[in-house]
């Protein structure tokens, strides 16, 4: 059974930081990812990593967000800095295994308040 457990949302000040992190089993994931959701907006992609380490990030978090992986522990981890108003958001793990098969999280609310 193919489990991805996260943990690390919570409330922070603008300016805070805080570290997502995403922790796999069941399956030997190819990417992994974190997207997120705000009220009323469609899911989007924050950033995403390849098992071979390419990273990619939505323009937004760029130079605030930073990815990483342990591929030991099969965990991804989204550490986010100068966090702002508008990052807040309900985000969600994704890992993709060599089937190209997609699998989700539960999601972790992240708030950010003025």
């Amino acid at each position: 059974q193919v489990q991805l457990v996260e943990s690390g949302g919570g409330l922070v000040q603008a300016g805070g930081s805080l570290r997502l992190s995403c922790t796999v089993s069941g399956i030997m994931f190819n990417a992994m990812a974190w997207y997120r959701q705000a009220p009323g907006k469609e899911r989007e992609l924050v950033a995403d990593i390849t098992r071979d380490g390419s990273i990619n990030y939505v323009d937004s978090v760029k130079g605030r967000f930073t990815i990483s992986r342990d591929n030991a522990k099969n965990t991804v981890f989204l550490q986010m800095n100068g966090l702002k108003p508008e990052d807040t958001a309900v985000y969600y793990c994704n890992a993709q295994d060599f089937g190209w098969v997609n699998y989700w999280g539960q999601g972790t609310q992240v708030t950010v308040s003025s």
